[in-house]
């Protein structure tokens, strides 16, 4: 099975059971955002963890296999990316990405935030003219190196 194939059952699976990403990593024991990368393709998971997914998902042992592989890691197939949602974090690197490199430079020094010790959560904020998001994203920083 590769992982596309193991992504789409995967969803499948998800919606014919009406399962939300939260319930199951809540049943995997691990973040719903982390979960939700892994389940999509971006992180391998532990056998212990793939054979979770695969018991509430009511899945077969492949899916569980295909789940702990080494991900080829980065998912849009388009840059720009043509999906609203994708789309607007897109943007807000476009218009703030600049920003967010000066005021990291000058709080920690030449270097950058980690994607790989990293960590990043979703909450919904509500407000009285519309509910937020409330992206939070946390890396360690790495400072370049001279050698």
């Amino acid at each position: 099975m590769t992982r596309e194939q193991c992504t789409a059952a995967i969803l499948e699976a998800k919606t014919m059971k009406g399962l939300s990403f939260q319930k199951i990593a809540d049943h995997v024991g691990r973040h719903v955002v982390w979960t939700t990368a892994a389940l999509l393709g971006q992180h391998p998971m532990s056998a212990d963890e793939a054979r979770k997914v695969v018991e509430i998902l009511g899945l077969e042992g492949s899916v569980s296999l295909a789940l702990q592989q080494f991900p080829m890691r980065g998912s849009l197939v388009q840059s720009p990316p043509t999906d609203s949602v994708i789309y607007r974090f897109y943007e807000i690197v476009q218009v703030y990405g600049t920003t967010l490199k000066a005021v990291i430079h000058e709080e920690f020094g030449d270097g950058i935030m980690s994607a790989i010790d990293f960590s990043m959560d979703v909450q919904r904020v509500p407000d009285p003219k519309g509910d937020r998001v409330r992206v939070t994203m946390e890396g360690k920083f790495l400072p370049y190196k001279k050698w």
